[in-house]
């Protein structure tokens, strides 16, 4: 099926852009909430675009909250029963139906008042921490962020029609896989498995991440 919306040029902005572009959404929403998401590979640097964004658009006044995919990881047992504890962070490491189910009840209006809680992602214990994060009914703009946003498989294939807009967060390479082995290391693999995770099952996620970059309505240039 062809993609309309990849057939355009797509806008590139730079992270201090986004709130800006976050309120032009907001200011045509009419009563609905803005979900916008920031899809990219490993270490490209997504939590920590989202998490500037959030802070930007409260101190504007704007009510928002970060909601990451990460949150949707399955938990360690059921990876090692699976067998995908070598592949962890591979799409089918994670509750994908859930995540989309989640994204449905935060941009439909559901019940009046409604308070909606996400699961977050905690990288010291390395596993999901369900109810962590509140959705409280005034919110105003979501953020969401995670590698799969756009990929166009399975349960994956909804996320991006639920969002307002997605958009691809763009990094050297270079700096992204150092980022990772620094990561790794510090969350206690040796400096050789660091890498070699890096290289080896992040650096599989990233190829299929990098190939749905055309599916986003707009990149932003990393740092």
């Amino acid at each position: 099926m062809t993609d309309l919306r990849a057939a355009h040029a797509q806008p590139a902005y730079d992270p201090d852009d986004l709130p800006a572009r976050v309120l032009e959404l907001l200011a045509g929403a009419s009563d609905r909430r803005v979900v916008v998401g920031i899809a990219g590979p490993p270490g490209s640097g997504k939590s920590t675009v989202a998490t500037g964004l959030v802070a930007a658009l409260r101190s504007a006044g704007t009510a928002a909250v970060c909601v990451p995919m990460d949150g949707f990881h399955l938990a360690g047992a059921e990876l090692v029963r699976l067998g995908r504890q070598d592949r962890k962070g591979a799409p089918d490491t994670f509750d994908a139906a859930g995540y989309v189910h989640l994204l449905r009840r935060l941009t439909s209006p559901g019940t009046p008042g409604e308070t909606v809680y996400a699961p977050t992602f905690d990288r010291d214990l390395e596993e999901a921490v369900a109810g962590a994060i509140a959705v409280e009914p005034d919110v105003e703009v979501v953020v969401t962020e995670g590698n799969y946003l756009l990929l166009d498989d399975g349960p994956w294939a909804a996320v991006r029609s639920l969002l307002t807009e997605t958009w691809y967060l763009d990094v050297p390479d270079d700096v992204r896989v150092e980022r990772l082995v620094t990561r790794h290391a510090g969350h206690g693999r040796t400096p050789e498995q660091a890498r070699a995770w890096t290289l080896g099952p992040d650096q599989a996620n990233a190829d299929l991440v990098t190939a749905t970059r055309a599916r986003a309505d707009g990149v932003v240039r990393g740092r």
